[in-house]
């Protein structure tokens, strides 16, 4: 047998879709008229496709079940056919081994697609599990025509159903459950029990149970919707938590008091059919629709109301084509927005939406009439079934068009839900909503969809003035404006200009009206708007045009608001000054910092306040150059202002003494300052600037200038000192104080002879200007190169002596005491000279004993081997162990020196080895005398040697205490050193 899934499209399908794509593709290829090209590259597929299966049944169809992809049919009389839709081309086929005249009635599968309850007409029930091949009977369902099955979608398992409902011809539902399992001894039956639980009745009279359907709420409370030919009942109960096991009796038997809720129509086709939409799969039922008499009902399912599960409920009648007696619906399926109604020979697609059918499908003939269709829950796919063929259809992209029903229906938000991925379609549905609110006088709301449209800019404009809506113009222009790219420059200049113009004319009119509250709104509003970021460079690129509108509008506030969002601080400083608000101007000033604007109006702010200016300069610090704001300074400072002036010294004190300026022009500044109107801190500041050129920061000669124009003599004895002019110093000094002077004679120190002069002027001005023989007398014991001898010249001739004789006795006695000092000095060198003679004498006699066996410190090999060096301190060397351990330690000086030396050594060496050669008597004594000379030279250079090499010991010396911070390994051979021992 062929595979069930090899299947082929339908010629007449084909035909169907083409034509219908054709018609679609005429219509929508094109420029509309909001810019969109919708031209569709391919045909969209059909909704709804039919495919026949490549399957020809051996017997006619009785009966078909399609349930998680487990597939069942019942065929001729004793067939069953099952077939997992995963490995369709592993069929198995079971017979039910009826020897009765009895037929399958009708066939139920369960979710899970495991058990298989076959109703036979007999009043019979068998059960064939889906691992098994063995068809059971239960005994205890015998008697009974079953009509209907709910399931237990919590409970149900592969190896049993859990509670279940069944439903009777008789309009009698019994609770029952079964199990695949083999049972125990006394009990073989695959069913645990069975019992009833309630009955349905039209009219006074039992019906047949067409439906029955379970499901499961919030708060454990179940629903059962059970439908008989005309009416549909809902049975509400919650069933204890832990319970669920022991079935549904609980239920039924709440409801026993009451008449159950039901809906009844009073046409009657002698049967019905209800159908669920589950959008997920293991999800509850989201919508219903019931096939009955008088139409389809449908609507919602809503497991919050106490009451009723159905909810949003509508009827749709059948259309005039429909005969209830020749040509009524034989079974229903519901999709998410459609429901397909299965006929004899059609199938029809309603949308629920608005009621329309939107597809027909026609059977062809040869298949035979069409027996029922179902759909599987799990898979989605519906099924169709003839009694010789099998068709199935796939339901593809059914919300595609939905967008424009809710359209049509006005009902925009779900339209826009449902075109989100397709731009075309949003925009169209947002122009009509645009359209929809336009006229319905909604402007701001339509202002907002319109910018989201692509429809004509100047179109919608046009719109919104012709109206006069400025507030739905303006809003409408702020969306476009949020919905342009940063690169479309010129949309963007444009709409920021255009609202611009729209925000003053309104706070104009808001101002001229007096409404305070809402012109204060409208403001804040526009304010924002000017110091958006997204904005902010084309604001700034167009701000001489946005200045010209507030200026053309007279809204100064505004105008300096945008110049502070633009950074433009210069203008909103000229503005407060222009308006003579400096107080507001140094505000802005102190609050961005910004050094050229300070540089710039500061000349003005000093004029008008300037302890506040000065307050500011101060708190900004070093961020400010003192030297560009000495302009401002002195403009003011010449007018003669007392505060200018006060607050100006406050400045330059403030830079000198705290930022520490060594500008020269600020400390000239503030001498000149101190100079002409506060004579008392000058004297103070020299002081404290220093006493070295070196630590100064003024100019000398402008201070000294300065100085002895106003005639401040202390001030310019200071500056004299300062320039180490002495003489001068002490000169004008005398014209102020001797003390002062003297303390000038004092300075210089290293020159004895220029104190001594200093010092004569100060003893001349004593004598001879204040003719003062006692200060006179002060000079010489102030001074110690002063003698009365040198002072006594200055004195006339009639002054006695009597004046200088304590000065006269004093110096003798000085001169006594000197020459005493010299002769102890001379004695003692005396004595010190014989015991260095005595020292030397002794030195040449002094000798040291050397073993035989003694050893060099420095190689350890014996002495006496070659010539060696013996130390006072016991180390004893080779000539060459020593030269080698002094060498490196030497300085460049000396190690040269050493090198030269060596050369020469070798030099003699070489020229007394030349001597062996015979002479003549005369010629040897020439030779007798060179030896002598070569001799004595090469003991003056092996001495010189001596002296730089064995100097001292090279273990107890200054060498080695120089070389205690060397590292015992030289920097270049560090690295080669520490490899060696990795």
């Amino acid at each position: 047998m062929a595979s069930i899934l090899d299947e082929y499209e339908d010629s007449q399908n084909i035909l169907q879709s083409s034509q219908q794509h054709g018609r679609l593709a005429s219509v929508n290829i094109g420029i509309t008229h909001s810019g969109f090209v919708n031209a569709r590259l391919e045909e969209e597929k059909p909704i709804f496709n039919k495919q026949r299966i490549d399957f020809t049944p051996p017997e006619k169809i009785n009966h078909l079940a399609v349930c998680n992809n487990q597939l069942c049919m019942s065929l001729g009389r004793e067939t069953l056919l099952r077939i997992d839709l995963a490995k369709p081309d592993q069929p198995n086929q079971t017979e039910l081994g009826r020897k009765d005249d009895s037929r399958v009635h009708k066939l139920f599968l369960d979710p899970t697609g495991s058990h298989l309850l076959i109703s036979l007409s007999n009043s019979e029930c068998l059960y064939l599990n889906r691992n098994t091949q063995k068809v059971r009977s239960l005994s205890r369902w015998r008697g009974h025509l079953i009509e209907s099955v709910g399931w237990n979608k919590l409970l149900g398992n592969e190896t049993s159903t859990g509670p279940i409902l069944v439903g009777t011809n008789q309009g009698v539902i019994f609770e029952g459950e079964i199990s695949a399992n083999e049972g125990s001894l006394f009990n073989t039956n695959p069913d645990q029990y069975f019992r009833q639980v309630h009955s349905l009745e039209e009219d006074g009279r039992p019906v047949p149970v067409c439906c029955l359907e379970i499901e499961r709420g919030l708060e454990n409370k179940y629903f059962i919707i059970a439908t008989t030919r005309k009416r549909l009942f809902q049975f509400v109960g919650k069933v204890a938590e832990g319970s669920e096991q022991q079935g549904f009796s609980s239920i039924f038997s709440q409801n026993q008091d009451l008449l159950p809720s039901f809906q009844e129509f009073p046409a009657n086709m002698g049967y019905s059919e209800i159908t669920f939409y589950t959008s997920k799969l293991r999800t509850s039922p989201k919508a219903f629709a019931w096939m009955m008499g008088n139409g389809v009902l449908y609507g919602q399912l809503d497991y919050v109301r106490p009451d009723s599960l159905l909810s949003d409920v509508k009827v749709w009648e059948y259309t005039p084509d429909v005969d209830l007696s020749q040509n009524k619906p034989i079974s229903i399926v519901l999709t998410q927005f459609h429901f397909l109604l299965l006929f004899y020979d059609r199938v029809k697609a309603i949308c629920i939406l608005n009621g329309q059918v939107v597809h027909e499908d026609v059977f062809p003939d040869k298949f035979g009439s069409l027996k029922r269709m179902i759909k599987d829950p799990v898979g989605g796919l519906v099924w169709i079934y003839t009694e010789r063929a099998v068709f199935r259809y796939h339901i593809q992209r059914e919300a595609r068009d939905v967008w424009q029903m809710y359209m049509n229906m006005n009902k925009f938000d779900l339209a826009k839900e449902y075109c989100r991925d397709r731009p075309e379609c949003l925009d169209m549905v947002l122009a009509k909503e645009a359209e929809y609110c336009f006229q319905n006088k909604r402007y701001l709301e339509s202002a907002k969809c319109y910018a989201m449209t692509q429809n004509y800019f100047e179109e919608i404009a046009l719109k919104f003035i012709e109206a006069k809506q400025e507030e739905a113009l303006k809003e409408f222009l702020l969306k476009k404006l949020s919905n342009l790219k940063l690169s479309e420059r010129t949309q963007v200049t444009l709409l920021v200009t255009w609202l611009a113009e729209l925000y003053l004319n309104r706070l104009g009119q808001l101002e001229s009206d007096g409404n305070s509250s809402e012109f204060l709104e409208t403001r804040e509003e526009f304010r924002q708007f000017l110091n958006n970021s997204k904005h902010k460079e084309c604001l700034f690129n167009n701000r001489s045009t946005i200045y010209d509108l507030l200026a053309s509008h007279g809204n100064v506030d505004d105008m300096v608001y945008f110049s502070v969002v633009m950074q433009d601080y210069e203008r909103v400083i000229s503005h407060h000054c222009q308006h003579d608000n400096y107080s507001a101007a140094l505000d802005v000033l102190a609050k961005h910092c910004d050094e050229k604007l300070f540089y710039k109006f500061s000349p003005v702010l000093m004029q008008h306040i300037p302890k506040n200016v000065v307050n500011a300069w101060i708190q900004m610090g070093k961020k400010l150059d003192p030297k560009k704001l000495i302009p401002a300074l002195m403009n003011y400072s010449q007018m003669g202002s007392t505060q200018q002036i006060s607050e100006t010294i406050r400045y330059m004190e403030f830079c000198v003494y705290e930022l520490n300026v060594t500008e020269e022009a600020i400390h000239n500044y503030l001498l000149s300052l101190y100079a002409k109107y506060k004579p008392d801190s000058l004297l103070c500041y020299l002081e404290q600037a220093g006493t070295h050129t070196s630590e100064i920061h003024y100019d000398l000669k402008y201070a000294l200038r300065l100085c002895a124009e106003h005639g401040y003599h202390r001030a310019c004895v200071l500056i004299y000192r300062i320039m180490e002019l002495h003489e001068e110093a002490v000169d004008l000094a005398l014209q102020v104080d001797v003390d002062l002077a003297k303390s000038c004679a004092d300075l210089p120190e290293d020159d004895e002879e220029m104190r001594k002069k200093l010092w004569l002027k100060i003893a001349r001005h004593v004598v001879q200007e204040e003719k003062d023989v006692k200060k006179a007398m002060n000079c010489l014991s102030s001074c110690n190169l002063l003698k009365i001898e040198d002072i006594l010249p200055f004195f006339p001739d009639f002054v006695t002596i009597d004046h200088f004789k304590e000065a006269i006795c004093s110096s003798l006695e000085e001169y006594n005491h000197h020459i005493e000092e010299l002769k102890q000095e001379m004695e003692e060198a005396t004595e010190s000279a014989r015991r260095i003679r005595g020292d030397i004498q002794e030195m040449r006699n002094k000798y040291g004993v050397v073993d035989s066996q003694e050893k060099c410190a420095a190689c350890d090999f014996p002495l006496l081997n070659r010539s060696f060096y013996l130390f006072l301190c016991g180390h004893m060397f080779h000539y060459d162990c020593l030269l080698q351990e002094v060498t490196p330690h030497l300085s460049v000086y000396k190690h040269s020196r050493l090198e030269e030396l060596q050369k020469k050594l070798s030099a003699t060496t070489q020229s007394s080895k030349s001597r062996h050669r015979p002479a003549a008597k005369e010629e040897g004594d020439t030779v007798s005398l060179g030896k002598g000379s070569v001799a004595t030279t090469r003991e003056q250079i092996i001495s010189d040697i001596d002296d730089i090499v064995a100097s001292e010991c090279a273990y107890c010396g200054e060498l080695m205490i120089k070389s205690i911070d060397k590292p015992f390994i030289d920097s270049h051979r560090f690295e080669e050193e520490k490899s060696s021992w990795l």
